[in-house]
C-alpha cells in the first residue's frame, strides 16, 4: 500500500481515499494497523495544520439526533462549510454486525458535496464511540473538513468518552415532563457544553419551551467549569423538522470557541486530550496482549485453578500478570 499517496489524495480532499483510511484504520488486522500507524504519522508530517470544529452528539434513542444532524448538516454547508459526520451504530452482542443505516436516515444531506457522512460499528466499544473514531476525526480534519459531527449511540455513563474527542458536546434532548430531568446522568449534564432541545414545534413547542427552563435551571446549580464563559453551558430549543432554532445554536457555538481560543482553553483542551488518548491506547495495547492463543491458555488454567479454590483470585491475578512480564 502506498502510504505517501494516499496521504497526498486525502490532503487535496479525495473522498475515496478518505473512506479507504477510515476503513484502514477501523481494522483489526495487525499490518492494517501498522499502514494506519505510518499513514496517520506521514499526516502529521505534512505542512499545512489543517483544524476543524469538533461537535459531538449525543442523545436518547428516538430524541431525532439523525434528523437533527441533516438539518443542522445542511445550515452549514448552505454557510459554505464543508461538513463530515461520524455516525457510531450500535454493534449486535450476538453476531457484532450492525445496520449502518445513518446515510438512509440523512438522504439529503448524504447527497450533499460539501459534506460526508461515515457510519462505523461501535464493536461493543465503551464509550459509544467506535475505537477508532478519534483518528476519523484526524483524517476528516486532513482532507479539509471545517466541522467534524460525532454521532454516538446514545446517552449512557460511559459515553462521555467523546467529550474527549470533541472542542464541544452537545446534549440533545426531547421534550419531556419532569421524569426525563431525573433520567439524565450528571455526568452527561457535566460535561454538556449546551443542551438542545429538539421537537420545539407544533403541539410540543410549549413542551419543549419548560423542558429547556427546567434545564437551563439544572445547569446554573452546577459548578462553574473554568473553560466556560459567562452563561455557558446552556440550554437551548431548536426544531430539525421546521429548521429553527440552528443559526441561534451555531452563533452560540461560535460564541463559546471564541472565547475559548482566545483565553487558551481550546489548545489546552485539545492537549489534555491527546494526553488522555495516549493513556488509552497504552491501555488497550496491553489489553491485546492477553488475546494472543498462549496468554488465553494461560488465562483458562489459571481461571480454573481460582475456580476449584487451589489459589485465591488475587493471586490468579497477580500470577497472570507475572506471566505477561515474562
Amino acid at each position: 500500500m502506498d502510504i505517501l499517496s494516499m496521504a497526498e489524495k486525502i490532503a487535496a480532499g479525495d473522498r475515496r481515499s478518505l473512506s479507504r483510511a477510515i476503513t484502514l484504520i477501523e481494522s483489526g488486522r495487525a499490518d492494517h494497523r501498522q499502514d494506519a500507524l505510518a499513514l496517520m504519522e506521514a499526516l502529521a508530517q505534512r505542512p499545512e495544520r489543517r483544524q476543524a470544529i469538533r461537535i459531538g452528539l449525543s442523545g436518547t434513542p428516538g430524541v431525532g439526533k439523525s434528523t437533527f444532524i441533516e438539518a443542522f448538516g445542511m445550515f452549514l454547508t448552505g454557510l459554505g462549510k464543508r461538513v463530515a459526520v461520524l455516525a457510531v451504530d450500535p454493534s449486535s452482542a450476538r453476531s457484532g454486525g450492525s445496520i449502518l443505516g445513518d446515510k438512509t436516515r440523512m438522504e439529503r444531506l448524504s447527497r450533499d458535496p460539501a459534506a460526508f457522512i461515515r457510519p462505523s460499528p461501535s464493536q461493543s466499544q465503551l464509550g459509544g464511540v467506535a475505537r477508532r473514531s478519534r483518528e476519523a476525526v484526524t483524517l476528516c480534519e486532513a482532507a479539509g473538513f471545517d466541522v467534524v459531527l460525532i454521532e454516538t449511540v446514545g446517552v449512557g455513563q460511559s459515553e462521555t468518552m467523546v467529550a474527549e474527542m470533541a472542542d464541544l458536546f452537545l446534549l440533545l434532548l426531547a421534550p419531556a415532563g419532569g421524569d426525563e430531568l431525573q433520567g439524565v446522568k450528571r455526568g452527561i449534564m457535566e460535561m454538556a457544553d449546551i443542551i438542545l432541545v429538539n421537537k420545539a414545534d407544533g403541539e410540543l413547542k410549549s413542551a419543549a419551551t419548560r423542558t429547556c427552563a427546567d434545564y437551563a435551571g439544572a445547569l446554573r446549580l452546577l459548578r462553574k467549569r473554568p473553560q466556560d464563559p459567562e452563561g455557558f453551558p446552556k440550554a437551548m430549543t431548536v426544531s430539525a423538522v421546521e429548521e429553527t432554532g440552528l443559526e441561534t445554536a451555531w452563533s452560540e457555538m461560535m460564541t463559546l470557541i471564541g472565547w475559548r481560543q482566545e483565553t487558551g482553553h481550546f489548545e489546552g483542551r485539545r492537549a489534555e486530550q491527546a494526553r488522555y488518548w495516549f493513556r488509552e491506547d497504552v491501555r488497550n495495547g496491553l489489553l491485546a496482549q492477553l488475546e494472543t492463543p498462549e496468554a488465553r491458555a494461560e488465562m483458562v488454567r489459571l481461571a480454573e485453578e481460582v475456580g476449584a479454590g487451589v489459589i485465591p483470585a488475587s493471586a490468579g491475578a497477580e500470577a497472570m500478570l507475572g506471566w505477561l512480564r515474562g
